[in-house]
């Protein structure tokens, strides 16, 4: 069996978007106020996320053992919900609209891997979220999707293409099911 050399590995142009110090205390920072399986108030964690560089709009609602990679690369409208258990995963940009909902176990991954190298290169893309989307628990919006305005991706699915506006999608790859009807 041929080994995996991964001294070649290539990150491309990713950068952290912060020095040592700031990703140092935002470490600690989400293990004990985000990461935390008790409920800690929405409006400090919002507080928090703003001192370290997120634009975090009112009514934002962050549930317990969410977990966020770097709040500098992550914009959130107002009237948002973030459920337990999610992982923003924001190696590149992540803008959440107004009026979103990303429920329990839900995952924005904004990397992967070049599995065509033998140096598995890091890939990112940003997510964007736009205003009313919903995306089911245990979920996940791959790098460099838009799920756009009021789409729903569904409990378990995997959103590997940007959604239509207005439109549900189920599945692994996520299909378009059906049209979504507000009434």
């Amino acid at each position: 069996m041929k080994k995996t050399d991964l001294s070649q590995y290539d990150p491309g142009d990713y950068t952290p978007g912060a020095g040592f110090l700031q990703r140092g205390l935002w470490f600690i920072t989400n293990i004990v106020f985000f990461k935390c399986p008790f409920s800690t108030c929405s409006r400090l964690k919002r507080f928090l996320l703003r001192m370290f560089g997120a634009k975090a709009g009112t009514g934002l609602v962050i549930k317990p053992s969410v977990n966020i990679k770097h709040p500098w690369r992550l914009e959130i409208g107002n009237h948002v919900w973030i459920g337990e258990a999610v992982w923003i995963d924001n190696l590149d940009d992540v803008v959440i609209g107004n009026n979103c909902c990303i429920s329990q176990g839900a995952m924005l991954l904004c990397g992967n891997h070049n599995y065509t190298r033998s140096s598995f290169d890091l890939i990112t893309g940003k997510i964007i979220l736009e205003e009313g989307t919903w995306i089911g628990a245990q979920s996940i919006v791959a790098p460099g999707i838009t799920c756009h305005s009021h789409s729903v991706l569904t409990a378990g699915s995997l959103a590997n293409r940007d959604l239509e506006a207005f439109s549900i999608y189920q599945g692994n790859p996520a299909v378009k099911v059906k049209d979504r009807i507000i009434q």
